[in-house]
Parts: structure tokens; C-alpha cells; sequence
């Protein structure tokens, strides 16, 4: 596939922060993002990933500005290419019990912990894990400025999104095929007619 001067240029860039930490004698890290914090129903989702030194992927991108096929496919060649991964889950009774906010740092910690590779440093999209015993940089708006991020973003988002169609067959009526657990209009109208199932989060306004 033919990747235009542009594409790679802004890839490339997207690795500025690993290369900073390289120079710093940091080895291998991990890029940490999470999806599924806004939803009504579902578990929230992290993911972990631990990329080569400057590995090019065309398309690499934050989850939210790639479409659902693409995502699919970036999330086969992160999984293959990449030195590590992870997947972390926090359940919908996990959220409710704690809080969202502390559930997607769970989510994240179990990501870390699935990792077949500590990592030196961790990158971490928009949040800082308070005791985490591997030196870490919280990165606003992450996704946009790491490739390991970036990656991690896309894994989680792929990850959610399979588990949420697959509960759409046995949670029928709440389109969450379609909707993976937001709240679309969709959602709340059939919220309204069949009320909250076990797969809604009690604790979140319906």
C-alpha cells in the first residue's frame, strides 16, 4: 500500500514522546488508554501496548477519528507487530461498586498486568495511576500525541465493541449492536420501554 509523504510524516511525529523517553534510557513502553467511561451498560475496557522503536503504521491514529472497519484492521497489525498487549476489563457491578473513574484506573492496571513485558515507562491517556510502581507520564488528549497511546486506544476500542455486539443477541431490544451501550436516543427510548437489564450500570443516570 502506497502511504503518501504526509501519512508517514504525521505517524512518525506521533512518536516524539517515545523517543524522548528513549534518549532517557527507557527501553520498552507502554501506551495505556481506556474506552467505554460514557456508556450506560457495559464494562469499561483498557488496553496496554508496548510497540518497537518507531514502528510504522499506516493509519495509526486515535481510535475516535478511525472508522469501525479500519480500527479492526489497525488493531490485527498492532496485535502482531507489536512487542506486547494487553487487555484490562472492569465489570459493570465492579463500576457500580466503585466509580468510574476508579474503575477505568482498574481497567488500566489489569491492561499493565497482562503484559508478557514490564515495561520501563508508561504513557497514559489523561490520567495518572496514583502507587504505580513503574515510572509513568499522564498525556491530555494522549491518544493524538503517542503512537503507543494511539495504539492502545484503538485495541481497547476494538475490544468493547466485539463484546458489546455479542451481548446484543443476548441483551435483544436495547440496539447495542448499533450503540455499544451510549446513550443515543435509541438507547434511552428503549431504556424507557424495557427498563435497565444486568448489563446496565446502576450507578450512572438512565
Amino acid at each position: 500500500m502506497r502511504v503518501s509523504a504526509g501519512e508517514r510524516e504525521r505517524v512518525e511525529a506521533l512518536y516524539a514522546w517515545e523517543r524522548r523517553l528513549q534518549r532517557q534510557g527507557a527501553a520498552r513502553i507502554a501506551g495505556v488508554d481506556e474506552a467505554g467511561r460514557g456508556p450506560l451498560a457495559g464494562p469499561v475496557t483498557a488496553a496496554a501496548v508496548i510497540l518497537p522503536p518507531g514502528l510504522f503504521i499506516a493509519g495509526l491514529n486515535d481510535s475516535k477519528k478511525v472508522s469501525p472497519a479500519r480500527r479492526r484492521e489497525l488493531a490485527a497489525v498492532i496485535k502482531k507487530e507489536s512487542l506486547a498487549w494487553g487487555i484490562g476489563w472492569v465489570s459493570v457491578k465492579e463500576i457500580d461498586c466503585l466509580n468510574i473513574l476508579a474503575a477505568s484506573r482498574w481497567a488500566m492496571r489489569r491492561a499493565l498486568s497482562a503484559l508478557a513485558i514490564r515495561p520501563d515507562h508508561v504513557l497514559i491517556d489523561g490520567m495518572e495511576l496514583p502507587g504505580l510502581k513503574i515510572p509513568q507520564t499522564p498525556l491530555v488528549g494522549g491518544d493524538a500525541l503517542s503512537a503507543s497511546i494511539a495504539a492502545a486506544s484503538i485495541l481497547a476500542k476494538v475490544a468493547r465493541d466485539e463484546l458489546m455486539v455479542a451481548y446484543d443477541a443476548v441483551f435483544q431490544g436495547y440496539g447495542l449492536a448499533g450503540n455499544k451501550g451510549y446513550p443515543t436516543r435509541e438507547h434511552r427510548e428503549a431504556l424507557r420501554r424495557l427498563g435497565p437489564c444486568a448489563l446496565h450500570r446502576r450507578s450512572f443516570r438512565h
